[in-house]
């Protein structure tokens, strides 16, 4: 709670707001800059849980943005995330596709980023384009509103959310979803970066297409095992 208060007065008196970059009903993402430094950081404030940022607190990643201080109160979060500068992988296929070689090159280092999460027991639910920044030859996977904890006591996810056409059926209340659902959004990310398509509508040929299959099955025990198995097909 003194966290939260603390930061939220920081961030009044200490920061810049340069811009808003996300606004709902649940809260917003805002670009700011501290006025001694001139370092830019993400601040985000939301109603919902601080679990899985709390997890990722002074973690350091390169494929994931580092986060730096995290307070809740009354079921709201406040927390101050590392700036990741550079375009969204939405922003480049705006250009066009992208070699074997670059999807490859990518979807490794978000399988990297993924293992990082699973192994605390989060499950990101929205790996997309838009919340894949590329930083120079680095692939780094933010955004983790849609984020939760695997818990094996309940059968289904609490909140159905994450993002149409990537979401794996799991995420819709089928069952609860895990690190499989991850593989299956990074399965069709993959087909979009080689084809500009979902899968659905056109599937890359070749091994990858094998690859993309095996991620993107509707039954999760006929996916990869793991994000490793999937990291090591690539």
């Amino acid at each position: 709670m003194e966290i939260y208060d603390s930061l939220l007065k920081a961030v009044h008196d200490e920061y810049d707001t340069l811009r808003v970059l996300k606004k709902s009903a649940r809260g917003e993402v805002s670009l700011v800059r501290h006025r001694e430094s001139g370092t830019r950081y993400i601040f985000r404030h939301f109603e919902g849980s601080s679990e899985v940022y709390q997890l990722l607190l002074g973690l350091s990643c390169r494929n994931l943005p580092q986060i730096m201080e995290v307070g809740e109160k009354d079921g709201r979060t406040a927390l101050l995330e590392e700036y990741v500068q550079g375009d969204t992988l939405g922003e480049i296929l705006e250009g066009g596709v992208l070699t074997t070689g670059q999807a490859k090159q990518i979807g490794r280092q978000l399988c990297s980023a993924l293992w990082v999460l699973h192994s605390r027991g989060i499950v990101h639910r929205d790996v997309k384009p838009d919340n894949v920044i590329l930083r120079g030859s680095e692939a780094v996977l933010i955004d983790f509103d849609a984020s939760r904890i695997h818990k094996t006591a309940i059968s289904e996810d609490t909140k159905i959310l994450g993002t149409t056409g990537f979401a794996a059926p799991e995420q819709y209340g089928l069952s609860q979803s895990d690190g499989r659902a991850d593989i299956y959004a990074l399965g069709v990310l993959l087909n979009i970066m080689l084809t500009g398509e979902h899968p659905s509508r056109k599937l890359v040929g070749g091994r990858m297409g094998r690859i993309v299959q095996r991620c993107t099955r509707v039954n999760p025990e006929k996916r990869y095992k793991n994000i490793l198995h999937l990291m090591e097909a690539l």
